[in-house]
């Protein structure tokens, strides 16, 4: 009740009571490891906790809270402001800091005066190509809840369990992918407004016009997973859409199933933009474990993790956006082309994983404090 400034200040003092009554509770800890955002009230808690326990505190930045709270209030909105100043003061009382980006480790220290070791964010190991059994299987369990992934066509044979991707003989169980099988292309988010699904929708457009003007390209099964504020807004102009040769599902998909169907996956679309322009999208990641080729939005860093036809495309609005999906699909699913060369290019960088990267990275830092 009351006003919304009013609200939030309740809201934050409560926050700040219960995490910092919940964490006097625990064992002393050596480290405090808090990820930001979200920050307020994490990072002041964390620090009078460290202060009571005599440990250290380690922030790790995978973005600025003002930033991501601005989409919602503008720039110069006094809250935003207010968190701004939190971040910067809390942030310089951290003992070591980590970053996802060295753009964003340059601007910790210009900006707020505070040292940082660039750790980027890497797949845990369960990211991975999925073997073209388990694909089938996984596509078998969402074709009973989902159209896209039922079969076009009746089986050839009685013994053959059909998806619209893959066909398995249930006599000696083998697996082979359909003849005129449509492309998979997956996206993932948390609908929020950081990432403009309609760009992604325009360029689909754009992709059935090519066919319908003679272009040898494939159908297409384009699933974008996740849930948030904006998933009803979308797919509401998803509804409005009339394709003969697109297919578009939104599941929400158990834990287990989204690394299998990103590695089950042609290719993967992102459409993140960092709302401090010094983040990077961590479904990129998770697809490049999958060795998954990507086409992703352009903004400041990117090109720290998305090289440029070597292990996808970026791209700047919705019309370049189609002409890479018709370039990509263009003869598709023979093994030649981009697509491919993209694919291999990403299983033979043999990528750090999440631990080891942590090992390489945060332990020494550690190790030479004790």
């Amino acid at each position: 009740v009351g006003p919304k400034l009013f609200q939030y200040v309740v809201k934050v003092i409560v926050q700040a009571l219960q995490l910092l009554y919940t964490m006097l509770k625990i064992d002393k800890p050596s480290y405090i490891l808090l990820q930001n955002p979200p920050g307020l009230p994490a990072i002041a808690v964390a620090w009078v906790a460290c202060l009571f326990w005599r440990s250290k505190l380690i922030i790790d930045w995978h973005n600025y809270g003002y930033t991501i709270m601005s989409l919602n209030h503008g720039k110069n909105h006094p809250l935003v402001q207010i968190a701004k100043w939190y971040e910067k003061l809390f942030g310089r009382l951290s003992d070591y800091n980590l970053c996802v980006t060295n753009a964003m480790k340059e601007d910790l220290w210009v900006n707020c005066n505070i040292k940082a070791v660039t750790l980027y964010d890497k797949p845990a190991s369960y990211f991975k190509e999925t073997p073209l059994e388990l694909q089938h299987r996984l596509y078998v369990k969402l074709a009973e809840d989902y159209e896209p992934f039922k079969p076009r066509t009746e089986a050839v044979s009685s013994n053959a369990e059909r998806s619209a991707f893959t066909e398995m003989d249930e006599k000696n169980g083998h697996v082979i992918k359909t003849r005129g099988r449509p492309a998979l292309l997956i996206s993932s988010t948390s609908w929020t407004e950081d990432e403009d699904f309609s760009v992604l929708l325009k360029a689909l457009e754009d992709y059935e016009c090519y066919i319908n003007e003679g272009a040898k390209l494939p159908s297409l099964v384009c699933v974008i997973t996740g849930k948030g504020p904006l998933k009803d807004y979308y797919n509401g102009l998803i509804n409005k859409l009339h394709f003969k040769h697109i297919q578009i599902c939104t599941p929400w998909l158990e834990a287990e199933d989204y690394p299998l169907l990103l590695g089950s996956a042609d290719l993967g679309v992102c459409l993140h933009k960092s709302s401090s322009g010094l983040d990077l999208p961590m479904k990129v990641v998770d697809m490049f474990g999958c060795c998954l080729p990507v086409c992703a939005i352009y903004f400041e860093c990117l090109h720290e993790l998305v090289k440029h036809d070597e292990n996808g495309l970026i791209f700047r609005d919705s019309n370049e956006l189609a002409e890479q999906l018709k370039m990509l699909f263009l003869g598709f699913p023979t093994l030649e082309g981009k697509l491919h060369s993209f694919r291999k290019n990403l299983r033979v960088s043999k990528q750090l994983r999440w631990d080891e990267s942590w090992d390489q990275t945060v332990l020494p830092l550690l190790g030479q404090n004790e």
